[in-house]
């Protein structure tokens, strides 16, 4: 018996020891996603851990497929107790457990802070906000709400526009890393913009950065646009564009200038978003109008 207390007594100091330890990690942000699209997720993982010490990795879970047809991963950024930086990584359908960090129930997470991706170090370039191909450029509107604030709830009210009225949108950020790396940051309809992920976000000094052809120029640029009625919609942004002559726009909308027709027997709209002399705007033009830009 005698030989069985050292080994006993040596497996519990060692299992206390690894729990001591597995509980000193204290959560900083988390993020869902593949490659350079990542999905800012630490307010749902708030909730998940104030409802369960464990969970499963899902889209389902989360709300959102950042990447489509890809394993996607949850990467949880923490401090450990000596103020080091580490990344946890759990891929999808792996499980999560909490108990390997501090404050997991109560959410008593720390604030974002610097040597983490998107801590300060990530530069906005541009921002659409929309739903499948109905995106709309909201960079001026983003550059005024990070001059007011620090915060806020992406959705219809914060940006101003609704492009795909009765859908969930998303509000996608690009930006650049300190070596010129680009990534895109996803925020859903009503989750928090936390600003101090970017750097200069009170200064709205946003980089000018991949533009789109025709931005901020005289020239015609079709953005977006989509042809149908209700819920039977077709993209004819590629159409549209194909149509521009002399940055001139000139066309009667029906089945025939789109060579389909997604709602036999309704009545359908186009609905198109271009951006001409440096302005974005929006248009709805019945079956039968004529649409003239300029």
């Amino acid at each position: 018996m005698a030989r069985l207390r050292i080994p006993v007594l040596a497996a519990f100091f060692l299992a206390f020891a690894s729990a001591a330890t597995a509980q000193q990690f204290q959560i900083i942000r988390a993020e869902y996603g593949y490659g350079d699209r990542w999905v800012d997720v630490t307010p749902r993982l708030r909730e998940l851990a104030r409802e369960n010490e464990r969970f499963r990795v899902s889209n389902e879970i989360f709300g959102v497929d950042p990447v489509e047809g890809r394993v996607k991963s949850l990467r949880i950024y923490v401090r450990g107790a000596r103020g080091e930086n580490r990344t946890f990584e759990f891929p999808e359908r792996s499980t999560v457990d909490g108990s390997q960090f501090t404050g997991w129930r109560e959410g008593n997470w720390d604030a974002i802070g610097g040597g983490f991706p998107g801590g300060g170090q990530y530069q906005i370039v541009r921002a659409e906000y929309g739903a499948g191909n109905r995106r709309v450029d909201v960079t001026r509107r983003l550059r005024e709400l990070a001059r007011a604030d620090r915060t806020f709830r992406a959705g219809n009210d914060a940006l101003e526009v609704d492009p795909a009225p009765g859908r969930v949108k998303t509000l996608r950020i690009y930006a650049r890393g300190p070596r010129g790396s680009t990534r895109t940051f996803d925020y859903r309809e009503g989750d928090v913009v936390d600003g101090s992920q970017f750097s200069d976000w009170n200064g709205g000094g946003f980089n000018p950065g991949w533009p789109r052809p025709g931005d901020n120029t005289g020239e015609l640029n079709i953005i977006s646009a989509t042809y149908g009625a209700r819920n039977r919609t077709v993209d004819v942004t590629r159409r549209l564009r194909s149509l521009v002559r002399d940055g001139r726009l000139d066309l009667t909308v029906n089945n025939s200038t789109f060579d389909d027709d997604p709602a036999p027997g309704t009545r359908k709209t186009l609905l198109v978003t271009y951006s001409l002399g440096g302005r974005q705007r929006q248009e709805t033009i019945g079956e039968g109008e004529r649409l003239r830009i300029p």
